[in-house]
């Protein structure tokens, strides 16, 4: 996957979210965007799932240029799966039917199509037993992993992750975590942003640091944990993985 950000820019009110964000980032399959609360990755994430449009500076993905129109940002965001932290289950319906309904009124399959589609991914990530369930009769692990069948049922270009454990026990959060690693290993590709160090190394091989809404490092992600430059960046590591 490639990813190449020149000059971008987005405020909000008086808060300069990211400030001229010029980065080029080629040949990655999983990418990690970490950083301190409120130093802009969300923003930068919400940008190249087309849910944030930047004042400023332009986004090319996969050396296709992202087209800032309302129409052309539909069209990219029926294209990525996306997971936030929230897992946005509709709570009247079935896990089963909250993973269909995308399919059938977005992607426009037949009913009978999206059902074979979404039993086989239930069997597959042993979710069959909870496929009829609301998702108030399921835990916060079993939630996420319904919301992440649901992103991956319409066959991505790529799949977006923001803050996907942030609201779970440290159990289902190796659930989920455990998930998304597996994944990766199919081969999909990714770009996380998470608060876990331990995951991001694990299953990013490049990785993005943020703060105060600008680029402050970036590189492979052995590079970033293992041996880190910016001055922002160390004592950043050095207070998160201090317990």
């Amino acid at each position: 996957m490639r990813l190449d950000l020149r000059a971008i820019g987005k405020q909000f009110g008086e808060h300069h979210a990211l400030r001229d964000i010029t980065l080029s980032l080629s040949d990655f399959q999983s990418l990690g965007i970490i950083g301190p609360s409120g130093g802009g990755k969300t923003t930068l994430l919400r940008i190249i799932a087309g849910l944030t449009t930047p004042e400023t500076g332009t986004l090319s993905i996969n050396g296709q240029p992202l087209d800032f129109s309302e129409e052309a940002l539909l069209s990219h965001r029926r294209s990525i799966g996306t997971v936030f932290q929230a897992y946005n289950l509709f709570p009247h319906l079935t896990a089963r039917e909250n993973v269909m309904l995308p399919l059938v009124k977005v992607h426009g399959l037949a009913a009978q199509e999206a059902q074979e589609i979404v039993g086989a991914l239930f069997e597959r990530f042993h979710l069959a037993a909870h496929a009829h369930q609301r998702p108030g009769e399921l835990s916060g692990g079993q939630q996420q992993r319904v919301a992440i069948v649901r992103a991956i049922a319409i066959k991505p270009r790529f799949l977006i992750f923001d803050e996907p454990t942030s609201a779970l026990d440290p159990e289902m959060t190796a659930e989920v975590l455990d998930f998304i690693a597996e994944l990766r290993d199919e081969g999909r590709d990714l770009i996380i942003v998470t608060h876990n160090m331990g995951f991001a190394r694990e299953v990013s091989d490049r990785c993005v640091f943020i703060a105060n809404g600008r680029v402050l490092e970036h590189g492979p992600s052995a590079d970033v944990f293992g041996n880190p430059q910016h001055p922002l960046l160390v004592n950043f590591l050095a207070r998160v993985l201090r317990y």
